[in-house]
């Protein structure tokens, strides 16, 4: 299973000295990730806060950056921010498991998503 995605950011971080960093490493969040980012007093006092400190957790690596804070993804460029808010949703999307069934009356097999939290 793949828990650490590669990528480039579309403009880039600048950092003090004007140089700009593009490529980078975002793991997958695990539970205590968001728990603790919930708890964080700057989300605690500003909600939309969330999606930096979760940010800051999960990138492990921003080239030429020996560790990622949420100053880091506060000076981030508007399209950088959306394009890590896509890609952090996209990997850590749990999709629900299929299972492979044949209709008995004509024979054809499809996949249908089982719903664990539904009876019937």
């Amino acid at each position: 299973m793949e828990t650490v995605y590669e990528f480039t950011l579309p403009k880039g971080y600048v950092d003090n000295m004007g140089e700009v960093h593009r490529r980078g490493k975002m793991r997958l969040a695990t539970a205590g990730d968001e728990i603790s980012a919930t708890r964080d007093p700057r989300v605690l006092s500003n909600p939309s806060y969330l999606t930096v400190v979760i940010l800051s957790k999960v990138i492990m690596e921003i080239e030429g950056l020996e560790v990622i804070t949420p100053t880091h993804i506060e000076r981030l460029f508007t399209a950088d921010l959306a394009f890590l808010q896509d890609m952090y949703q996209k990997i850590n999307d749990i999709t629900p498991p299929v299972m492979q069934v044949v209709c008995p009356e004509c024979g054809h097999r499809h996949e249908v998503p089982i719903n664990f939290t539904q009876e019937g």
